[in-house]
């Protein structure tokens, strides 16, 4: 074979490799990772946040109040103290804040609570803000529980101090429908490990 037939073999023969090596995927590597994937329609579109600003609305109106209260807590008792009277609900300015007027006794143990109790919504977070309000003492009760609602559910967290103790409280709505509702407020000493309630508050019409 002649030198010139040679060289022109050899670069027939780099260029098959040099193209090759482009074609094929490095080793460990499979093709599919080597594309870019194409996001589907449905991950393109990202669900909208539910608008919860009406979540309330049920509790709007004069309510019976039934309260269980366990006022030893986080110490294991289990001796509930039982009240009645009242929860009324108004909104405010026709906007989606509420305010809730909350009083109930215990007439045999001559015990008496009032309570008054503000809720905010947030159009940008979706999220609710409650702020249990002290008049008496002309105090805001600071943080608020903080949440949303899931269907006919909602929960709402916060983080207190009790008894010198770092505690998770939080605040569930359930039950609900136009003759009736329920409320729970449980706290938890170990991060939301377990729960024990406190308070059970039973609303009828």
């Amino acid at each position: 074979m002649k030198p010139s037939s040679i060289y022109l073999l050899a670069i027939l023969q780099l260029s098959l490799l040099s193209s090759t090596a482009q074609e094929s995927p490095a080793p460990g590597v499979s093709t599919s990772q080597q594309q870019p994937s194409q996001p589907s329609a449905a991950s393109a579109q990202a669900a909208p946040l539910r608008d919860g600003a009406h979540d309330f609305d049920f509790l709007i109106g004069n309510w019976k109040a039934h309260v269980r209260r366990l006022p030893d807590r986080l110490v294991g008792s289990s001796t509930w103290v039982e009240y009645d009277g009242i929860s009324n609900h108004k909104k405010i300015l026709d906007s989606n804040a509420n305010f809730e007027e909350f009083e109930v006794d215990n007439p045999e143990k001559h015990l008496h609570i009032k309570a008054q109790t503000l809720r905010l919504y947030n159009p940008d977070s979706h999220q609710w803000s409650i702020y249990p309000l002290d008049l008496d003492k002309g105090a805001l009760n600071l943080p608020p529980v903080v949440g949303q609602f899931v269907g006919n559910r909602g929960e709402f967290y916060d983080q207190e101090q009790y008894k010198v103790r770092s505690i998770l409280v939080r605040y569930v709505w359930l039950n609900i429908s136009p003759k009736s509702a329920r409320m729970e407020q449980s706290f938890s000493p170990d991060g939301g490990k377990t729960w024990e309630t406190n308070w059970i508050c039973e609303l009828a019409r």
